[in-house]
């Protein structure tokens, strides 16, 4: 572990927020090949805070940094990926006042999503952040998201895994990369932000948390998922002219035991009574079938069109608003835990985390 710099430094470890760095463009340095991920953080990161003035580093808590061993472009990550960071949290969590999470943008909205079902009724604050352009690079983004990042960790009102970016706290589990190449990448299409930064400030809207709403001691679920980190949860999203047998390509193999559909609109589906048989008969086999709709924002209302007529009664379990992200790691969670399929499916459709 690295201290952190002098001007934030305290004597009191539980005064603390730990750093956990993982790869992604925020750490990434050149090379013939390309950017890839780079050691030596806890310094580099020192180093550039050190040119802050001193009134912004006043602003940020002390730190401890830790590093995963094998870093990664977040296009790697996996579900073994959610795991490690449910497991480095739980493992530390009497020792720190917060976390941050330095992740790659690609996939940071399904990590923040993962992590949000495995620590509920979470009591301190996870932020996850990464950057659109690496740490040394001129114009970075990075250093400003690791400030932000850091000072919301710190604030014992957030109780909740979020994203800090560009300006913009957002509830991890809200939360989608909408742009690959703007500062502003991310966005949270159907919940309002839980904070900002103003000026030098954070500002957290309290009333827009989960600690309102969770009471007791954090009820961490931290399932094995090794049953699922070789793709038993697919994602299919319809296309026009879609037929039943490509479909049933993808449900009716033994391996698979789950699947999100991303339907059309308020959640349609083509005039094909062959599509409904293959969906019942994944469901009537005890696979966990979801549906999001293909629209960013919005609410999925199965049955509201006729062309949606017949997906509750085939077994389809409406996502509501959330996004792929959040439904896709919600059925990875749900199926890597010893339930009935009863059970699974209740908790599919109940808000665990504000994620619905």
């Amino acid at each position: 572990m690295s201290n952190a710099p002098r001007l934030t430094d305290t004597p009191y470890p539980h005064e603390r927020v730990l750093v956990i760095y993982t790869g992604g463009t925020i750490g990434m340095q050149p090379t013939s090949e390309g950017l890839v991920p780079a050691g030596n953080f806890a310094e580099r990161l020192q180093n550039a805070l050190q040119q802050l003035p001193i009134a912004r580093q006043q602003t940020l808590p002390a730190y401890d940094i830790i590093s995963h061993d094998r870093l990664i472009d977040s296009s790697a990550a996996t579900p073994m990926t959610w795991q490690t960071l449910a497991a480095d949290i739980a493992e530390r969590f009497a020792t720190y006042r917060g976390f941050v999470i330095l992740h790659g943008t690609d996939t940071l909205s399904w990590s923040a999503s993962s992590l949000a079902y495995q620590l509920q009724g979470l009591d301190k604050a996870v932020v996850l952040t990464g950057a659109m352009q690496p740490l040394e690079a001129a114009n970075s983004d990075a250093l400003d998201n690791v400030c932000g990042a850091l000072q919301f960790a710190a604030m014992s009102a957030l109780q909740e895994v979020a994203i800090y970016f560009a300006g913009r706290l957002m509830r991890g589990v809200r939360t989608v990369k909408q742009h690959c190449e703007a500062m502003t990448a991310f966005a949270s299409p159907n919940y309002p932000l839980l904070g900002e930064r103003v000026d030098d400030d954070c500002v957290l809207y309290p009333s827009r948390g989960l600690a309102m709403h969770q009471r007791g001691a954090p009820r961490f679920e931290l399932p094995d998922y090794r049953c699922l980190a070789q793709g038993q949860v697919v994602r299919i999203a319809l296309w026009p002219g879609m037929a039943a047998w490509q479909l049933s390509s993808w449900l009716a193999h033994d391996s698979v035991k789950g699947a999100l559909l991303q339907l059309w609109g308020a959640g349609n589906l083509p005039d094909d009574p062959d599509l409904l048989a293959v969906l019942a008969r994944a469901s009537g086999e005890g696979k966990l079938i979801a549906a999001v709709s293909q629209c960013p924002q919005g609410t999925l209302h199965l049955g509201a069109y006729s062309a949606g007529h017949g997906l509750t009664d085939a077994g389809v379990l409406s996502g509501g608003s959330m996004t792929p992200e959040a439904a896709y790691t919600k059925l990875v969670h749900l199926l890597a835990q010893p339930l009935a399929h009863e059970d699974r499916a209740t908790r599919f459709v109940t808000p665990l985390v504000g994620e619905r």
